[in-house]
């Protein structure tokens, strides 16, 4: 279990602070709007009406000591820098911030904060992937230049083992990990000798045009 405080419970905010509480895990919700703090108080362990830009009031509500900190505020950028200094300030380590736009991203990276998100980015680029290339199930942005994504295991592949194939010599693409739907099980790191099935996912991590010419084929 850990523990995880989200700052704005916006939509965004609202839907992954109930998930991580729904997975077990401690969960602090905090807005400067009362009606969305009553609105969540009972689906998250605590849940607190605040004024974030004022690095008294996070102090006094102890998130230095959570695992990490998510920032999705939404609708004021400057709030959203200014509770991002104030988290920087109090030491907190772990810190994600998300993105209103391209600016406001560089802003909270050269103000210090690593991991930054784009939601509507991240989605738009995901579902423009997946109609892209069909046999796609999933894509996630890893890096710049790279790229996980899920895939029906092609059908030239099927009664094949992963050495046989050679994924990575072949495409540049590294196999992570095997969904099997008969049995219902994941692997990990797939050794060579695994035979793929027409039933069976692929976890796929590699460059952008690897994963390109793979998923073409």
């Amino acid at each position: 279990m850990k523990q995880f405080a989200v700052i704005g419970i916006g939509k965004f905010g609202y839907y992954l602070a109930t998930h991580l509480y729904s997975r077990g895990h401690e969960v602090l919700a905090i807005d400067i709007d009362p009606n969305l703090v009553q609105k969540i108080r009972n689906d998250v362990t605590s849940a607190a009406v605040a004024d974030t830009t004022d690095p008294e009031a996070l102090k006094s509500l102890g998130v230095k000591d959570v695992d990490t900190v998510v920032v999705c505020i939404g609708s004021i950028l400057s709030n959203s820098i200014l509770t991002c200094l104030n988290l920087l300030e109090l030491g907190v380590k772990n810190i994600m911030a998300k993105s209103l736009s391209e600016p406001h991203g560089r802003i909270l990276r050269r103000i210090g904060i690593k991991n930054v998100f784009f939601p509507e980015k991240d989605l738009a680029i995901s579902l423009g992937e997946k109609l892209h290339a069909p046999n796609l199930i999933d894509y996630f942005p890893f890096m710049e230049g790279y790229s996980i994504i899920q895939i029906a295991v092609p059908q030239k592949f099927v009664g094949k083992s992963l050495k046989d194939v050679n994924i990575n010599y072949k495409y540049g693409v590294q196999v992570i990990a095997v969904k099997e739907f008969i049995p219902e099980r994941v692997i990990m790191i797939p050794k060579g000798d695994f035979v793929m099935k027409n039933s069976d996912m692929l976890t796929l991590l590699g460059p952008n045009d690897a994963i390109e010419r793979l998923t073409n084929q």
